[in-house]
C-alpha cells in the first residue's frame, strides 16, 4: 500500500505582492519633494479646519475689549458663558431647538427608512413617479420653497408652531434620506424578507424585525443628517418663527450682532454651546457614518 503525498509549489518569488508591501514600495519610490508637498498640503488643510473653530473657542473666553483683538490668550474669563445664560432666554432657545431637532430627527429617520423600503421591496402603481419626485425635489434650492411653504404652514395653522418647523424639516431631509435608504435596502438579500413570511410575520414585522437592524449605517447616516439639518438651519426657523419663548438657536444667535451693535463675546460662547450636541451625536454616530456613506452612495 503506497501514499501520496501532495505537492505544493511555492509561487515564484515576486509574483505576489499583498496590499501592504505594495504601498511600501510606493512610499520608498515617493520623492522628498511629492513627500514635503503631500504633507504641507496637509498642514494647511488642517490649518484652515481647525482655525475659525480655535478662534471662536478663544473668543469666547476674551472681555468684549479684546474681543475682536489677537490677544488670544489675555484675561481669560467666563463671563461671556454666565452672562450667556444668565442675562438671556438661552436656555430656552436651547430646549426649542432640542425639541425641533429630536422630534425632526425620529421622525425622519422612520418615514425615510419605511418609504425607502417600500420603494425597494414593492410595486405598487406610482413607484416611478415617487422615485422621480424624490430625486427631483433635490435639484431646488431650500430657498425656494419657503415662501410656498409659508402660505401652507399659514393656512394650516402651523406658523410659530414647533411642529409647522418639524414638518418643513421633514420636506427638506425625507426625500434624500429615503433615496438613500432605498440604496441600503437593495443591498440586503430578498431571502431575509422571505424567511420572515415563512415564521408568519407580516411586511411591516419583517421590516422592523429582520431588515432594519442590518441597515444600521444607512439609519445613522439618516439620523445625522436630519438632526444637523434641523439644529444648524437659520431660513425657516427665523421666518416661521417669533418671539423668544419659541425662538430656535439659530435665530437667537442674530440678537448678539445686528445694526446697532455686536456681541461678539456672548456670540461666541453661544456658539460653543451649540457645536456641543452635534459632536456628542456624531461620536456616537461615527462608527457607522463612513460605513453608511460608502454603501449608500454606491449600492442602488
Amino acid at each position: 500500500m503506497s501514499t501520496t503525498t501532495p505537492v505544493t509549489t511555492a509561487p515564484a518569488k515576486g509574483t505576489l505582492v499583498t496590499g501592504q508591501s505594495a504601498n511600501v514600495q510606493r512610499r520608498a519610490r515617493r520623492s522628498p519633494l511629492a513627500s514635503f508637498g503631500l504633507h504641507a498640503t496637509l498642514v494647511v488643510a488642517s490649518v484652515v479646519a481647525v482655525f475659525p473653530v480655535l478662534w471662536v473657542l478663544l473668543t469666547s473666553l476674551k472681555p468684549a475689549k479684546y474681543a475682536t483683538t489677537t490677544d488670544f490668550v489675555r484675561e481669560t474669563t467666563l463671563t461671556n458663558y454666565t452672562s450667556l445664560l444668565s442675562d438671556t432666554p438661552f436656555l430656552t432657545w436651547f430646549w426649542n431647538s432640542l425639541l425641533i431637532a429630536g422630534l425632526s430627527t425620529v421622525l425622519g429617520v422612520f418615514v425615510a427608512a419605511t418609504t425607502g423600503y417600500a420603494i425597494s421591496r414593492f410595486r405598487f402603481p406610482g413607484k416611478r413617479g415617487l422615485m422621480w419626485t424624490l430625486l427631483i425635489t433635490q435639484m431646488f434650492p431650500v430657498a425656494v420653497l419657503i415662501v410656498p411653504i409659508y402660505n401652507i404652514m399659514a393656512k394650516v395653522g402651523l406658523l410659530n408652531q414647533p411642529m409647522g418647523l418639524v414638518i418643513t424639516y421633514l420636506t427638506i431631509s425625507v426625500p434624500f434620506c429615503a433615496w438613500m435608504m432605498k440604496g441600503f435596502f437593495d443591498g440586503i438579500p430578498r431571502e431575509i424578507d422571505e424567511s420572515g413570511q415563512v415564521d408568519g410575520l407580516n411586511p411591516f414585522g419583517t421590516f422592523w424585525r429582520l431588515v432594519l437592524p442590518l441597515a444600521k449605517p444607512g439609519i445613522a447616516v439618516t439620523a445625522f443628517y436630519s438632526f444637523i439639518t434641523a439644529w444648524g438651519e437659520v431660513a425657516y426657523a427665523s421666518a416661521f418663527l417669533v418671539g423668544d419663548e419659541n425662538m430656535t438657536l439659530a435665530g437667537g444667535l442674530q440678537k448678539f450682532v445686528n445694526q446697532y451693535s455686536s456681541q461678539w463675546g456672548p456670540m461666541a460662547a453661544a456658539s460653543v454651546l451649540i457645536a456641543i450636541p452635534a459632536g456628542v451625536f456624531f461620536v456616537f454616530a461615527q462608527r457607522h457614518l463612513v460605513a453608511g456613506m460608502t454603501a449608500g452612495a454606491t449600492k442602488g
